[in-house]
């Protein structure tokens, strides 16, 4: 019995020993791998890139004082539409007591030269009568109390100006009302009743006081990546799309491609204006951002298969074509020529046929 059991449990070590061998020596073996098979298609092949910018009136005017002063009255609101000529505001100025002072002299000087002039054309005026002078003497007293009464007026018009900033002979074209430059939307008004302003000068750019733009002409402003650029020419179309409006797709045309670039987060960019056609009744509002696509290249009709199945060697491209399934899956490696690309697809220019089985993803085993 004991005998028995021995050579049975020679027998188990030895079935163990020899399951394990034939286990190992199985998983050793390499596996067969199997392939997704690709076949190319016909198709349309596009290339297009996206630019990131804003929506901007091509023309955003910044209405300044052309007086120094205090802001009396405002007539325009955020969003009220302008035309040119209409008044934006009203400046009450704060006159300069030196120059009040010099302008009250001048009234005064005048003043006592028209008393003068006045006397003397008076007693020329009877010595004439009595034809006691002669008339170039009478003409000449007439002539300086002429010119005596326009000194006068105008020391009071300038005088005028510089305590109110309105002249008497021209009010309506008075330097405190600021005028609209241009017709527009009224963008921005930054400053309120009561505001302190200052007149642009060759010291101070001036103070705004308000903004306006044309929103019937606008332009999206982007920026492309040096790798790119070269690819952009001006007239090229694109099609703007918002983000606020996703509805909305606008037409453009690239009118500018900077000649110069900005190095922007570590990398060269360009930038680019186009002209956008904005339909009639669309209320566009200026700093929406914006996304502009771009048609690099196209190529229509033509055999295209995935990017994925191409190996990439240097400059020259290649493919793994079928020759046989069975009894296993075998591959010919065949250079091919390609073309426009997606980034998915690419386009074939020679080197296979549609007819082709081409080598795809490996195929995992469970």
């Amino acid at each position: 019995m004991k005998k028995f059991l021995r050579i049975f449990m020679w027998c188990v070590i030895a079935a163990i020993f020899i399951g394990t061998f034939v286990y190992l020596f199985i998983k050793s073996q390499p596996e067969k791998e199997t392939y997704e098979l690709v076949s190319p298609t016909d198709g349309t092949i596009e290339r297009n890139t996206v630019l990131t910018g804003k929506i901007e009136p091509r023309d955003e005017i910044e209405i300044k004082p052309q007086v120094s002063g205090i802001i009396s009255e405002i007539n325009v609101e955020e969003g009220d539409m302008v035309h040119e000529g209409d008044i934006v505001a009203k400046i009450k100025v704060v006159p300069d007591e030196g120059q009040l002072s010099s302008a009250l002299s001048r009234i005064n000087t005048a003043k006592i030269n028209l008393d003068d002039a006045r006397v003397k054309h008076e007693r020329n005026q009877f010595l004439y009568d009595k034809k006691v002078i002669s008339r170039e003497e009478f003409e000449g007293t007439a002539t300086g109390l002429a010119q005596a009464k326009a000194e006068l007026d105008a020391a009071e018009d300038a005088y005028s100006i510089v305590k109110e900033g309105v002249s008497k002979t021209n009010a309506k074209q008075s330097n405190t009302l600021v005028r609209a430059t241009i017709t527009g939307l009224v963008l921005d008004v930054p400053v309120k009743v009561g505001s302190s302003v200052i007149q642009a000068n060759t010291m101070n750019d001036g103070t705004t006081i308000a903004t306006v733009a044309d929103m019937n002409n606008l332009i999206f402003e982007g920026k492309v990546d040096e790798t790119e650029v070269g690819l952009l020419s001006v007239g090229q179309p694109m099609e703007i799309s918002i983000g606020a409006l996703p509805d909305l797709k606008l037409n453009a045309i690239i009118e500018l491609i900077a000649p110069k670039g900005v190095e922007t987060n570590g990398a060269n960019t360009f930038e680019i204006k186009a002209a956008i056609n904005v339909p009639s009744g669309d209320k566009l509002r200026a700093g929406y951002s914006a996304n502009a696509t771009v048609n690099l290249s196209k190529a229509e009709n033509v055999l295209s298969i995935p990017e994925s199945v191409i190996e990439w060697v240097g400059d020259s491209t290649f493919v793994y074509v079928m020759t046989d399934s069975l009894p296993e899956q075998k591959f010919e490696r065949t250079p091919i020529s390609t073309g426009t690309s997606d980034g998915i697809n690419i386009q074939i220019k020679d080197g296979i046929d549609r007819n082709v089985k081409l080598r795809g993803a490996a195929i995992k085993k469970k």
